[in-house]
C-alpha cells in the first residue's frame, strides 16, 4: 500500500503514475493526475506495470490490525457463553 507505479499506457488524463490504495485479489489504484480510482486484477496489473516509481512506507502491524479488524471475531466468540 502506498507504492507508486508507472503503467505502460497513460491514463486518458495524461498521467501514467498510479498509487496503490488496496491489496488483495484485486489491486486498487488511484490516478496521480485526476485521482480516478480503478480496480485491476493482480495478473492484469503485473502485465501492464512498467516500473515502481516509489515504495510506500511499511505498515505497522498494530495499525494493520486496526485497519483490517483482524482478531475481532475471535474476541466476540470468547465472550459468548458456551453450552
Amino acid at each position: 500500500m502506498g507504492d507508486v507505479v508507472r503503467l505502460r499506457k497513460p491514463h486518458p488524463c495524461g498521467a501514467s503514475e498510479w498509487e496503490v490504495t488496496r491489496l488483495g485479489a484485486d489491486i486498487g489504484l488511484r490516478c496521480r493526475g485526476c485521482h480516478r480510482r480503478v480496480l485491476l486484477e493482480r495478473r492484469t496489473l503485473e502485465r501492464r506495470m512498467q516500473t515502481f516509481v516509489s515504495r510506500g512506507e511499511p505498515t505497522d502491524p498494530e495499525k494493520e490490525r486496526l485497519i483490517y479488524h483482524q482478531g475481532d471475531w475471535q474476541d466476540e466468540r470468547q465472550d459468548e457463553p458456551t453450552a
